[in-house]
């Protein structure tokens, strides 16, 4: 495996998509390769520089993930081996430890983002209106506080250079449908419950994250994209969590905040990050994988 990836170019298979962080390449009529790339992606605008050894992170928290929740809602994870989506054993030494073979589903069109604390988007959106998307909250909740009980936010999904809008419950009604719709309420909560009490007894608090799924040729919910990792939620380390400020984390919050203090105006092209930031935030990464799955 290469230790570092900022865009893949396979030739044996057809390229469908090259996401903020995900090349998407198709396997027969059924099933995807998903190779999972070291770039990074902040205020959605993918950065210049790659963050070393990101992408198996990433992915090595992901296929934990999946297998902790595979009891709670079935996955997108295909039965078919890498060595026969790609045969080519050059191509494969590349992608390999970052790439995963999953089934060909129907994404719904709703990111499902769960909060446990109130940070980012939501401890903004607490202070203007004392909701959060239309939750109430109780009055004096300070920044980073822990809800009375985590709460569902979902947003809709946007393009690539695009910002996700938070929306309402009542909206992804619309979207889904009622009993859809609460189906993945439901599931992405208790998801979130178990696998966010796990990662406490670790060291790790996982004050959000979002989960985003797909159905089956049957109407089946299936999770898939990524589950609870750096990238998708924010980790903060236990032992120095204190509410009132917004604190350190494992995620690429790190690089967030380095980012606030340039004059940018948050649209591509991204600034370049200096080497400390990017061997900083390949650290934290490391380190959320190592508490988490070993």
């Amino acid at each position: 495996m290469k230790e570092v990836i900022y865009e893949t170019n396979l030739k044996s298979l057809p390229l469908l998509n090259r996401g903020k962080v995900r090349d998407v390449y198709g396997v027969g009529e059924d099933h995807l390769l998903i190779v999972t790339t070291d770039r990074l992606s902040a205020f959605d605008v993918i950065l210049p520089d790659p963050i070393p050894g990101k992408g198996a992170v990433l992915t090595a928290v992901s296929n934990f993930w999946f297998e902790q929740t595979a009891d709670l809602v079935p996955n997108h994870l295909a039965a078919i081996p890498l060595g026969e989506a790609v045969p080519d054993a050059a191509e494969r030494a590349e992608i390999e430890g970052r790439a995963i073979v999953v089934r060909k589903l129907k994404a719904l069109p709703v990111e499902a983002i769960v909060r446990g604390y109130l940070i980012g988007s939501g401890w903004k959106d607490y202070q203007k209106t004392g909701a959060v998307c239309g939750i109430a909250l109780p009055a004096g909740l300070r920044m980073a506080d822990k809800l009375p009980e985590a709460i569902y936010t979902p947003s809709t999904k946007a393009a690539v250079g695009g910002h996700d809008e938070n929306i309402d419950f009542e909206q992804t009604r619309e979207l889904l449908g009622t009993d859809l719709a609460e189906q993945v309420r439901d599931v992405s909560l208790a998801i979130y419950t178990r696998c966010a009490a796990y990662a406490l007894e670790r060291g790790i608090i996982i004050a959000d994250t979002k989960f985003e799924f797909g159905l089956d040729d049957g109407s089946r919910l299936v999770l898939i994209d990524e589950v609870l990792t750096p990238d998708s939620s924010r980790f903060w380390p236990a032992d120095s969590y204190a509410p009132g400020s917004s604190p350190a984390s494992f995620d690429k919050q790190y690089v967030r905040d380095y980012l606030e203090t340039l004059d940018w105006d948050k649209t591509a092209p991204g600034p370049s990050l200096p080497p400390g930031v990017i061997e900083q935030t390949a650290e934290k990464y490391r380190e959320a994988q190592q508490r988490l799955t070993y």
